[in-house]
């Protein structure tokens, strides 16, 4: 079976990705900090016939989450998808403009959003190279590609994250690695608006993108999502 690690994605985001692939026959593991959650979104997936286990880490422990995605590895037999996705609690994360931006705002959000994300790909890459097969997805706020002065700090790191994974996906096409590295834009807010301004979409509105890239989509670096 074909498996799929999803780290840090919201329930909500998190729950119909791992149902677009769970429901391609793909075994499911969650990577996130919240053991409880985890476990209800697993019986959740469990009970649609879904092949699911949690794995909790936190993203800003890189060596925690690399023995997560070890574990998530050698408990399905190797990881063929890894998507990257780390949400911010408004209790964690300070939004701020950038006249109000400290450094240490943006180095918290770097550290969450871009250095997670290479802890994760280093953990799982190697043997998807050595298989010659493997995608790799990274999501952010569309404020990665269009900035949003209210978010300033937030953008700032998704958009490094951005960048460097679309220098991945080139490093790896160019080498004819067989692995797919490719950033998802999300230009909405998920299930309820929590920007003005910003409409609202299902998260099912949203993950064929997902499947589109590890699938019909493998030459592209990056898709948008907008309502």
């Amino acid at each position: 079976m074909p498996s799929i690690a999803i780290v840090g994605a919201g329930p909500q985001m998190g729950l119909a990705i791992a149902r677009t692939f769970g429901s391609q026959g793909f075994d499911v593991a969650l990577i996130s900090r919240n053991r409880d959650k985890l476990d209800d979104l697993v019986g959740k997936l469990e009970a649609e016939g879904v092949n699911a286990a949690a794995f909790p880490a936190d993203v800003l422990d890189r060596a925690g989450l690399t023995e997560a995605l070890q574990g998530a590895a050698a408990t399905f037999g190797g990881i063929e998808v890894l998507e990257y996705s780390p949400v911010g609690t408004f209790g964690i994360t300070a939004l701020t403009a950038p006249t109000g931006t400290e450094p240490s705002h943006v180095e918290f959000e770097m550290n969450f959003q871009l250095y997670g994300a290479i802890a994760a790909t280093r953990a799982v890459l190697p043997a998807m190279r050595e298989a010659g097969a493997g995608t790799l997805l990274y999501t952010t706020g569309a404020g990665s590609i269009w900035p949003d002065p209210r978010v300033a700090n937030v953008n700032a790191a998704a958009a490094a994250l951005r960048n460097w994974a679309m220098n991945l996906h080139k490093e790896l096409a160019d080498a004819g690695t067989g692995v797919q590295a490719a950033h998802v834009g999300i230009d909405s807010s998920i299930g309820v608006s929590v920007i003005p301004g910003v409409e609202a979409a299902r998260p099912e509105q949203i993950t064929p993108l997902y499947w589109d890239l590890h699938t019909s989509q493998r030459d592209r670096a990056e898709l948008v999502f907008k309502l």
